[in-house]
């Protein structure tokens, strides 16, 4: 054993070896029974166990190694739990305390504040604090997120995090309280009552980050279940971890498994909003294309229609059919025509034969008197009347002495 001089200087390590060797040299410390109430009861995968042991004014940090729960066949160990627990007491040199090294453990019931807690959920719970009834839908787009935490925790700047990354658009109004110890449970009943008189927010976030059901007990009072009950503000509980449950929980309108969670389902996350919009675009975008690509084909049908039956088209056709009617018009007309002149030069050609002037050409002679009549007759002629004999060449001016007919000759 270490022997402490007074006046000699020891390191952290030396003093800390003295006082584990005093506890392990103490037989009353290295075997014992010490009874309380399981809290913070961890279960690593290694298969060790660790726990606190208290009762209403101390606390004692315990753990319980796989070997020694393989070995005594011990019930699973959880937070409640009222146990008388066999072991050593030793000091775990590294942190510097205290902790009970635990061989066996004999179950004793519920813990105290196990049984506060279940008398109290059974009470409020046959008061229809617990219904699903009376529970009220969360608002799709909050525009003010009320918030009841202490300002110091991590779980408030965790919420704001998330807030702002998803929703940014949202106002939040902070409602300070104490979260843990005995001013607690009035401090967050009071906030939530701030926030409802205020009336600002769509819904409320009532919390605090993890810890031991010690450090929790404020949310499984009654004064705070009574104002999450009468809040006209939806309110959502979001209380230490996925394993934590507490009163609040079951008379919020929502329960979220940590604060984050709770941030998390209080506003819509405009990222989805997002690629909602752009998944609607692309839709819209397929839609639009789809019909104007009907209607393009449904135009092209009717310019193909309306050419069709346009009267341009007919009178293009008209135009065509009259030019094809003037064209054989003019071919019969050209044709008739040929034919009168063939006709007309027979007659001609007839008249020609019967012509005077064939007759003078074939050495005859023509004799008209003065005023250019034809004489056909010695009747026609007084002796000394001036006459013109046409013959083949010109014309001879005569004048007549006298007349005689072939009777008068005879």
């Amino acid at each position: 054993m270490l022997f402490l001089d007074a006046p000699s200087m020891f390191s952290v390590t030396q003093i800390s070896r003295y006082l584990k060797e005093v506890l392990d040299t103490d037989d009353i410390l290295q075997d014992v029974w010490v009874q309380g109430e399981v809290s913070g009861c961890r279960l690593y995968p290694s298969g060790h166990c660790y726990f606190t042991l208290k009762d209403a004014e101390a606390q004692l940090p315990s753990v319980f190694f796989k070997a020694a729960r393989l070995r005594s066949a011990a019930p699973d160990l959880r937070d409640g739990m009222a146990i008388a627990a066999n072991g050593r007491i030793s000091l775990y040199e590294r942190d510097g305390r205290l902790q009970l090294y635990v061989e066996s453990v004999q179950p004793l019931g519920e813990g105290a504040l196990y049984q506060r807690f279940g008398q109290l959920k059974a009470r409020l719970e046959a008061e229809g604090l617990f219904d699903l009834e009376r529970k009220r839908s969360l608002p799709a787009q909050p525009s003010v997120i009320g918030i009841v935490t202490s300002p110091q925790g991590a779980a408030v700047r965790d919420m704001l995090r998330v807030l702002r990354s998803r929703y940014p658009l949202a106002r939040v109004v902070l409602a300070p309280a104490v979260v843990r110890g005995t001013d607690a449970p009035l401090s967050i009943a009071n906030a939530l009552d701030l926030l409802n008189q205020h009336g600002e927010a769509d819904v409320i976030i009532v919390g605090r980050g993890g810890g031991s059901i010690e450090e929790l007990w404020a949310f499984n009072e009654e004064v705070v279940a009574r104002a999450i009950a009468r809040s006209r503000i939806p309110v959502i509980s979001g209380v230490g971890h996925e394993t934590d449950f507490t009163i609040a929980d079951f008379v919020a309108d929502h329960r979220a498994s940590t604060p984050t969670a709770a941030a998390v389902a209080a506003v819509p996350d405009m990222q989805d909003w997002l690629k909602a919009i752009g998944e609607y675009a692309y839709s819209l975008t397929s839609l639009i294309d789809g019909i104007l690509e009907e209607k393009g084909e449904a135009l092209g049908q009717a310019e193909d229609d309306l050419a069709r039956f346009s009267p341009r088209s007919q009178l293009d056709r008209l135009n065509q059919r009259l030019d094809d009617t003037t064209a054989l018009l003019a071919e019969r007309m050209a044709n008739m025509l040929a034919l009168r002149a063939e006709r007309l030069n027979g007659i001609q050609l007839r008249l020609d034969s019967l012509s005077h002037r064939r007759t003078v050409e074939r050495g005859y002679a023509i004799v008209r008197r003065g005023d250019g009549g034809v004489i056909t007759s010695v009747a026609q002629v007084q002796p000394g009347e001036a006459l013109s004999i046409e013959v083949r060449d010109g014309l001879i001016r005569a004048t007549a002495r006298d007349t005689q007919s072939p009777q008068n000759e005879k």
